[in-house]
């Protein structure tokens, strides 16, 4: 829910549950009035409890796509990737790897991935 949204529902509630006494207050109310100034309250107290639980959804994060990308190769030490990358999986947001070129990697130290990478 938005944060416009709650504001208007707690303040609707809050009118709600206020509105409840004036009834008891102003006049001499009979059984059915008493009953529908409860049904009202518990109305008004539900809704607000509602609406202070209510967790906005998390904010989507980037969207990292590789697609049809062409080779790579490494060297001396050095990475080659043709996908994504998310060292220690970092990101809040989806990674889709589709038809990623090859990735080589030659000599000590080097690396090389065509996916997700997340190390």
């Amino acid at each position: 829910m938005t944060r416009v949204g709650k504001i208007a529902v707690v303040v609707v509630a809050v009118a709600g549950i206020v509105s409840t006494p004036l009834v008891w207050l102003l006049d001499d109310p009979d059984t059915g009035q008493l009953v529908g100034a409860s049904v009202q309250a518990a109305a008004g107290i539900a809704a607000l409890l509602w609406a202070m639980f209510q967790h906005a959804p998390p904010a989507p994060g980037p969207q990292d796509t590789a697609v049809d990308t062409g080779a790579a190769e490494a060297t001396g030490g050095a990475s080659a990737r043709t996908g994504v990358r998310r060292p220690g999986g970092a990101g809040s947001g989806s990674a889709r790897v589709e038809r990623t070129g090859d990735a080589t990697a030659h000599g000590p130290g080097s690396s090389a991935n065509t996916g997700i990478d997340y190390n």
